[in-house]
């Protein structure tokens, strides 16, 4: 089904589907919002080269209850090189990180955060100001 071109955005809300639907219904208990696909590309708020992109956020919201958003605009910034089988493989890849970060906020954990903002350090560290000078 999937060729050497990366998948489109319909093609992409297909294979969301197909995923969420392999999955245990219990892993979706409370994911009252779904998960949406959204054509934006999200560049990170601390993203110092416009290199740091937002592939999916997990809201908790008061009013819209809790949903997965995936930005299939930042997944083509970042794997536009890659083939339709390997780029549903990274799509995958993020939806389950959101998941487990649902998972995780039902349970009361925040390992998945922290692993988060861990990375974000490194990137910032690497991006530091007084590199740019050298």
């Amino acid at each position: 089904m999937y060729n050497n071109v990366m998948l489109t955005l319909e093609q992409t809300e297909q294979a969301i589907n197909e995923i969420v639907e392999s999955l245990p219904e219990e892993i979706f208990v409370d994911l009252n919002g779904g998960v949406l696909l959204r054509e934006d590309v999200k560049l990170h708020s601390q993203s110092r080269t416009e290199d740091l992109y937002i592939l999916g956020e997990y809201y908790r919201d008061r009013i819209f209850g809790r949903y997965i958003v995936i930005y299939y605009g930042s997944l083509v910034k970042v794997f536009r090189h890659l083939n339709s089988a390997r780029f549903r493989g990274e799509l995958e890849r993020v939806l389950k990180h959101e998941l487990t970060h649902h998972l995780e906020t039902r349970a009361g954990e925040h390992d998945l955060e922290r692993q988060d903002e861990r990375e974000l350090l490194h990137y910032l560290a690497r991006h530091r100001p007084e590199d740019a000078a050298h």
